[in-house]
């Protein structure tokens, strides 16, 4: 009897234990949620989620020298805005800069466009035709403003440049001419068959 009373209290006192475990466990957890939770009612830590997120954005669309951190825009003030997206001005725009850049990504994307042609076009097994995908809609922005450029592309290399935004547009109409393929071979196929019903 003593012996079984002795493993019943073990028993008991292990399963007291393993509670007493959890209960430190539960506690544990709710000062996490309860660390979560400032966090997230906090408003300078959620501006910091924000300002992380905006910074990563800025820094896939724009070029490092389009933006800036921590700006002070006020002279006397000692606020700091996260981000300030700088706008060219007359005051501090380098002309010469501009136009060798201009004349730079011109070159480039002509020999790309060259290269796209050569190397992939080949009637009749591929389209007469390729699609040069600009990945950052800045640079398509700056490609497609310069109408003389882009119709070169198309004639001369038969080259349609796509970006971001438009890539989907363009699988679209492409999407549309394979139904529409398959439409005019079926209709082909229920022709010959009425004819040889007839």
């Amino acid at each position: 009897l003593n012996e079984r009373i002795g493993q019943s209290f073990e028993i008991v006192r292990s399963q007291l234990e393993n509670v007493q475990k959890g209960l430190g466990e539960m506690k544990s957890l709710a000062q996490d949620v309860g660390g979560l939770k400032k966090v997230l009612s906090n408003v300078k830590t959620r501006g910091t989620f924000g300002e992380v997120q905006l910074g990563a954005l800025l820094d896939q669309m724009l070029s490092p020298e389009q933006y800036a951190a921590n700006v002070k825009t006020k002279k006397n003030a000692t606020e700091f805005v996260e981000f300030a997206i700088k706008l060219p001005g007359k005051e501090n725009s380098n002309d010469a800069m501009i136009e060798t850049t201009t004349r730079q990504l011109k070159i480039t994307i002509k020999k790309t466009a060259k290269d796209i042609h050569d190397k992939y076009v080949s009637p009749p097994f591929t389209t007469d035709f390729a699609i040069m995908f600009l990945p950052f809609e800045n640079i398509y922005a700056e490609v497609i403003r310069r109408t003389a450029l882009v119709e070169m592309l198309q004639k001369d290399w038969k080259i349609v440049v796509t970006g971001p935004t438009t890539l989907g547009a363009i699988l679209n109409s492409l999407q549309m001419g394979f139904r529409t393929l398959a439409i005019q071979k079926r209709t082909s196929e229920v022709w010959n068959v009425l004819g040889a019903v007839k």
